[in-house]
This record gives C-alpha cells, structure tokens and sequence, in this order.
C-alpha cells in the first residue's frame, strides 16, 4: 500500500466523477461509480452537483445518457479560481477533456 496514503486525498469526490467523465463521456453512473469508489447514489449527487454548476450537461442518446464537459468554467474555490477546469483535466486526461 502507497504509504502516503491516509485519511484524506488531495481530490474530491466532485473532481474525480469530472475527471472520470472526461476519460469517457458515456460512462453510466455505475461506472462513474465505481471508477470513484464511492456509491451510485454519491456519484449521482455529484454529477447533478455539476450540472447544476454549468461544468457539464447531459444529452440523450436513445436510452443512453452522454455527458457533455463545459470546459470554460473556473475551479470554486478563491484560491483556484483563476485555474480553468481545462487546466485540471489537462493533468489528469490525455486529451484535456475534449473528444
């Protein structure tokens, strides 16, 4: 075991379902879910928690839902908020997020 790893992390839960999705817009929130290691239900509060913030929308496609990232946004808190969103899925996707 990493043995940096302990009682907290330097991501949230918010920014590892955002990071997932970039990986792969048509993820189901199982998926998300478990890519996160957090509970179905979790994954989908985060991702209305996103929605609602503008830094994605869902589209349907059939009986499938893609997600849509909205790469303009800024991250929330003071310190970062200068930082686009882009910036940190760049570090953590190999395409930044766009497909």
């Amino acid at each position: 075991m990493n043995e940096q790893a302990g009682n907290w992390s330097f991501l949230t839960n918010h920014a590892r379902v955002l990071i997932v999705i970039a990986r792969d817009p048509a993820s189901r929130v199982r998926e998300v879910a478990a890519a996160c290691h957090i509970t179905e239900r979790t994954a989908q509060s985060v991702v209305k928690d996103l929605e609602e913030a503008g830094y994605m929308r869902r589209e349907r496609s059939g009986r499938r839902t893609r997600y849509v990232l909205c790469l303009g946004g800024t991250l929330r808190h003071p310190a970062e908020v200068h930082v686009p969103v882009r910036g940190l899925l760049e570090l953590f996707t190999p395409h930044g997020g766009e497909r």
